[in-house]
């Protein structure tokens, strides 16, 4: 796994570790096992001080993500991957065709996150105040 930092995003480059690699582990690309690259190797690669990618790795330790092994490397303890969000999933498939309409129909970049992220939490605000709304109820809420 190579991490990209964008440097004009706005995002700490620690965060952008951590959510690069949330998305790896939503997507099946780490799986439990597998060696995060080391401090040094994120600095050569990604030019980025080895104390930001311990920050983040420390970060992802304490939701217990990974594991530092001393001598040996950070390795993931566990997935977020879903079998709906793989990469072969008929889901997938239908976001593949999508982007693509939207991209024929002239939709650019900066287009296509400004609809996706207003149906996204179009969508997932209404969910969550239906979950939110039947704990208070006395119904227990399900972990997601």
């Amino acid at each position: 796994m190579e991490f990209r930092i964008d440097r004009r995003s706005g995002i700490a480059a620690y965060q952008q570790i951590i959510l690069q690699t949330k998305q790896a582990l939503r997507l099946g690309v780490l799986l439990p096992g597998d060696r995060l690259p080391t401090a040094k190797e994120v600095a050569e690669t990604s030019a980025v001080n080895p104390n930001t990618t311990l920050k983040a790795y420390r970060e992802l330790e304490r939701e217990g993500l990974v594991e530092p092994r001393p001598g040996l490397g950070t390795f993931v303890l566990r997935s977020l991957a879903q079998p709906q969000a793989a990469a072969n999933s008929p889901l997938r498939g239908e976001l593949v065709a999508w982007m693509d309409r939207a991209r024929a129909a002239g939709l650019e970049r900066d287009d296509v996150t400004a609809l996706v992220a207003s149906v996204l939490e179009e969508r997932y605000a209404a969910s969550d105040a239906t979950t939110a709304g039947s704990s208070h109820s006395g119904e227990s809420k399900e972990l997601k």
